[in-house]
């Protein structure tokens, strides 16, 4: 680890641009675990009543009713969104960025760039936001912020249950409210969505060629068409590119990029903290 730890030092210290593609193994990283003792925790009376063992398969549990669906939901865009210390892992990744031309692509939907300290302007969350809702039709492509509504239902439920009178609604169709999170083609792209979007290809654009860094934190194979096949072919395509991943048990790169790839297999905390 300390050889590929100094490459991966002399990369960052000589790219003119650094594009960060962050998935679930970053967030994993800063403490951010679905199961075991954390989904205990904060989720023991709906485990033992469903039988549920973390929190991404206990959010598609078909619950007896909406004021449960929201009871859970309630409890885990708080503890995933807005009870958030800070995150040492992400106060380490900005230090390594400071100064430096960079961008982050991220499928985390957890808010902890921003909450730490990152420029929303070098953000581009695709897979949506924990602290968003949208119509689950839906009717119109706009959505709205929840911390008011979803502290309410976390302090006011009762028996996993929140009061029918919180149960969201669409505005404008009177519906029901979703999560905009990116499940099928009912996602909303709303304008922030689209303004994101725009900046990261105008980043882009500047940055095809030359001495770009693709440092991919955290990216498994669940959604690899997002952020770690672009980054291979872009990297492929630019003979200055490094292409760079730290992942735990999953550090790998394709043949095109032998000699010009950096894998470190280990814990981020622990590799964000030693750079």
């Amino acid at each position: 680890m300390v050889d590929a730890l100094k490459k991966l030092k002399n990369a960052l210290d000589a790219a003119e641009a650094v594009l960060v593609g962050a998935g679930a193994g970053l967030s994993t990283a800063a403490g951010y675990v679905y199961g075991g003792e954390r989904f205990q925790r904060h989720f023991a009376d709906f485990a033992a009543a469903y039988h549920l063992r973390d929190m991404y398969s206990a959010g598609f549990y078909p619950y007896p009713s909406e004021e449960e669906k929201w009871g859970f939901w309630s409890r885990n865009i708080y503890c995933n969104r807005y009870d958030q210390p800070p995150s040492a892992v992400h106060e380490n990744l900005l230090r390594l960025l400071s100064g430096r031309d960079f961008f982050v692509l991220t499928t985390n939907v957890d808010h902890l760039f921003q909450n730490n300290g990152f420029p929303k302007e070098r953000l581009f969350y695709t897979q949506g936001d924990y602290g968003l809702w949208q119509c689950a039709t839906p009717c119109h492509q706009k959505t709205y912020d929840n911390e008011e509504t979803v502290r309410r239902m976390v302090a006011e439920q009762k028996n996993r249950r929140v009061p029918t009178e919180l149960l969201p609604r669409c505005p404008v169709c009177g519906g029901p409210m979703a999560m905009n999170l990116r499940a099928d083609d009912s996602f909303v792209e709303d304008e922030g969505w689209h303004e994101a979007a725009a900046r990261y290809r105008e980043w882009l654009s500047r940055h095809w060629a030359g001495r770009v860094l693709y440092l991919e934190l955290g990216v498994g194979m669940n959604t690899p068409g997002i952020i770690k096949y672009p980054f291979w072919r872009m990297a492929t395509e630019n003979p200055d590119a490094i292409f760079a991943t730290v992942n735990l048990g999953e550090a790998f790169a394709p043949k095109e990029l032998e000699g010009r790839s950096i894998r470190i297999d280990d814990d981020i905390a622990r590799v964000l903290a030693a750079l």
